[in-house]
């Protein structure tokens, strides 16, 4: 699917077995949303594509949301590259499509007042446009913001330089950047080395927050069934899906 460096997206990845495994998250350090967005700030997500803001971020978007904290969604592209070749899902109605799934997974997350600004940079173009849009993100951020976005190293192109482009902005701005590792639990292992463990903190959802996070997800209908005109499975399939709705959300301060 992509490669970047060492961190090759293919495959079946890591499973969520190996991860549950894991001891590390046990000793992760914990923090709380309103730590994560403190009383005044606005929370801002940057998505490369429609659902990672779901899938990295849902469960704090709903703890946000019932605190009473400002958000507002970034959709970089609006991913109407997920599917090449495709007669089924070809760009023009990806284009159309994907939006509207993101508005229905903030709907089922009782986020409908949370704003959508739309970039309409090309899926798969982010790396070429990055300059652009670490322009047009100052044109969104206030140095009040704390900015949510994937982690630069997060192994997938757009991923990767969305997470550049913001970090310089929020840099430029004034405003504070936190990564969200998305890819990374598919290429990485249990305490990988190339993986910042020390900046990793755990925002623990109890049970109904994470039945919301995993009803949103399932909005993402495009990218969770198999395209019977590839012969392709889903772009997220359930392994995918099972390392991203964990009963916490893991991001780097």
């Amino acid at each position: 699917m992509a490669t970047v460096g060492d961190r090759q997206i293919e495959g079946a990845g890591t499973t969520p077995e190996a991860w549950a495994q894991w001891a590390g998250f046990s000793t992760m350090a914990e923090i709380e949303a309103a730590q994560l967005v403190p009383a005044g700030h606005r929370a801002v997500i940057v998505a490369p594509h429609p659902d990672d803001e779901i899938l990295g971020c849902g469960g704090l978007l709903h703890l946000l949301g019932e605190l009473g904290r400002r958000l507002a969604l970034v959709a970089v592209t609006d991913g109407d590259g997920s599917h090449p070749h495709s007669s089924l899902w070809p760009a023009s109605r990806l284009r159309n499509t994907r939006p509207l799934e993101t508005r229905e997974a903030l709907r089922r997350l009782r986020l409908e007042r949370a704003t959508v600004t739309r970039l309409a940079i090309p899926d798969g173009q982010v790396s070429e446009q990055e300059e652009s849009l670490k322009q047009r993100l100052l044109d969104v951020l206030t140095p009040q913001d704390v900015v949510f976005v994937t982690w630069r190293l997060d192994g997938h192109p757009d991923h990767e330089a969305t997470g550049r482009a913001t970090l310089a902005a929020c840099q430029q701005r004034g405003a504070r950047c936190i990564e969200v590792p998305i890819w990374t639990w598919h290429w990485a292992t249990p305490g990988d080395a190339r993986v910042p463990w020390e900046r990793a903190h755990r925002l623990n959802l109890d049970a109904d927050v994470l039945a919301l996070k995993k009803q949103a997800v399932n909005a993402f209908g495009s990218q969770l069934s198999a395209d019977a005109s590839t012969g392709q499975g889903p772009i997220l399939p359930p392994a995918v899906v099972a390392r991203l709705t964990r009963a916490w959300e893991v991001y780097l301060l």
